[in-house]
């Protein structure tokens, strides 16, 4: 699984919003800079947030972004999904779509497998957990594991 520019981006710029929710309406610019993000690139991803209801936006002298829901009800996978689509494809296709016969056949239930352990960690890390800088202990475990930080 790869997470796209536009992912992280988008992850990003949410967190950035988590963080200052207390702030009202924060301005695209604002994110951009804080997070070292292009902002035309930016733009785009705040309006596929905001079409997919994690941001909602103001216009005018004190508009901007804010989120559309408390951050404890925004997961990761939420973010991806409105930016990328689907969180784990095979060649653009959902792994319940697909078919195999003969010695592939194992591939489907591999696929489907690989599509819920990722849904289970980005699912349950949610936009408070980040921003209080404390992942759920599932996902602490994880990566506190040695081998994960490997690049085999």
């Amino acid at each position: 699984m790869r997470i796209s520019a536009r992912a992280d981006y988008a992850v990003r710029a949410v967190l950035e919003l988590a963080v200052r929710q207390d702030e009202g309406a924060v301005k695209a610019e604002t994110v951009a800079a804080a997070q070292a993000i292009p902002h035309k690139f930016l733009e785009g991803i705040l309006g596929d947030l905001r079409r997919g209801g994690i941001v909602d936006s103001r216009r005018g002298g004190n508009g901007g972004y804010r989120l559309a829901r408390p951050a404890d009800g925004i997961t990761v996978a939420d973010v991806v999904r409105a930016v990328d689509g689907p969180i784990v494809s095979v060649r653009g296709e959902r792994p319940t779509g697909l078919a195999y016969t003969g010695p592939a056949e194992p591939l489907l239930p591999l696929w489907v497998a690989l599509r819920a352990n990722v849904r289970k960690v980005l699912e349950g890390v949610t936009f408070a957990d980040l921003a209080s800088g404390e992942l759920p202990e599932p996902v602490r475990g994880l990566a506190a594991e040695p081998a994960a930080w490997e690049n085999p």
